[in-house]
């Protein structure tokens, strides 16, 4: 045994063992086959609230419907432009594994994007048990925790709906695990939503594409908590999934000099476009993991992260003058390019994607 143990630890000095480390950030097969799921249910959101589309139950519509077999749905909402634009449906997943799906709606407009990233932080207080007779939750405190106002607001104009039918659909089917999906705008209210529907004791999972910036390094540290993202990548066992993709200028954004912060539980994409393979996809570590999406605007912007993992794609010439965060043309590519094209409600996706 003492020669296995020095066998161990002689190899481990060399690049055989520090080569089969890193693999550890590769995620499973059955991750990328949920989160390529998740991307296609999200996707179904920008079917709501168009005109002579929108879903109808049991589960039809001109997006992805028909690939989710065994889909109930329950109900949508969508609140208009003059409530924060909160956008998004419930539904039972009713084949294995079984779920009530909670999916958040991005915004269809690069006008109404930019804006979104442009608001001012405000105080957030997280739920407490003590204001609700109906859950037994946790009552952690958020000591100086800031949120993105707009992100907020958009959260407090669906809150109501969206906890009125989770809490009801748990009663009917008090099996089935909480599923809170979004992207973009969609994947910040998940994140408040799902913070909210943890502390009430309901354990969702949540998973968000392109999700922005939400809060400051305090709101960062409570989440964290909250989920289990202790700083380790490569469990799979993350409450929270915050997907991101290289030149997605999103998740860099509201900048980080406005008091915003990321927090952690990053799957990263490394490969441009749509249709990643399984080796295109990593765990990332802790909140800002410069081999991700935070190398965009580190130090390392435009190099290769680890096992030549492109942290920024290369273009050259007058791109690269051109911060990450602030190449909002990318908006219509990169941030909609998780899996497949997401944002537009035509029978089988997007066709550019």
């Amino acid at each position: 045994m003492f020669f296995s143990i020095l066998y161990y630890l002689l190899t481990c000095l060399t690049p055989l063992c520090a080569a089969h480390h890193a693999t550890n950030r590769t995620i499973s097969p059955e991750l990328f086959t949920s989160l390529s799921e998740l991307a296609r249910i999200v996707d179904i959101t920008y079917c709501v609230g168009d005109a002579g589309t929108g879903i109808h139950k049991p589960f039809e519509c001109l997006s992805h419907c028909s690939d989710l077999d065994g889909f109930e749905l329950i109900t949508t909402w969508n609140t208009g432009p003059f409530l924060a634009d909160s956008t998004g449906y419930i539904a039972f997943a009713h084949n294995p594994p079984q779920r009530i799906i909670v999916a958040f709606r991005g915004t269809y407009s690069l006008a109404n994007t930019v804006l979104d990233l442009s608001a001012y932080p405000q105080p957030y207080t997280p739920y407490h048990p003590e204001n609700d007779t109906t859950d037994t939750g946790s009552s952690e405190a958020c000591n100086n925790c800031t949120v993105h106002t707009g992100f907020l607001t958009s959260w407090h104009a669906a809150r109501r709906t969206v906890l009125y039918h989770v809490s009801s659909a748990r009663a009917r089917y008090p099996d089935y695990e909480v599923e809170v999906v979004g992207h973009s705008l969609g994947g910040a209210v998940a994140a408040l939503a799902g913070t909210e529907m943890a502390l009430r004791g309901w354990r969702p999972r949540v998973t968000t594409f392109g999700e922005p910036r939400v809060g400051n390094a305090d709101f960062c540290r409570f989440l964290d908590g909250v989920f289990g993202l202790d700083g380790s990548g490569g469990t799979g066992g993350w409450g929270f999934r915050r997907v991101t993709h290289v030149d997605d200028p999103v998740p860099l954004l509201p900048a980080a000099e406005w008091g915003f912060a990321m927090h952690g539980g990053e799957v990263f994409i490394s490969r441009p476009g749509t249709g990643p393979g399984i080796e295109d996809v990593v765990f990332c570590e802790g909140d800002a993991d410069v081999r991700c999406i935070a190398g965009a605007e580190s130090e390392s912007e435009g190099r290769s992260g680890e096992q030549g993992q492109v942290v920024l794609s290369a273009r050259g010439g007058l791109w690269d003058l051109v911060p990450a965060k602030y190449r909002l043309w990318e908006l219509l590519f990169a941030h909609r390019d998780y899996f497949l094209r997401l944002g537009l409600c035509v029978p089988g996706g997007d066709p550019t994607g």
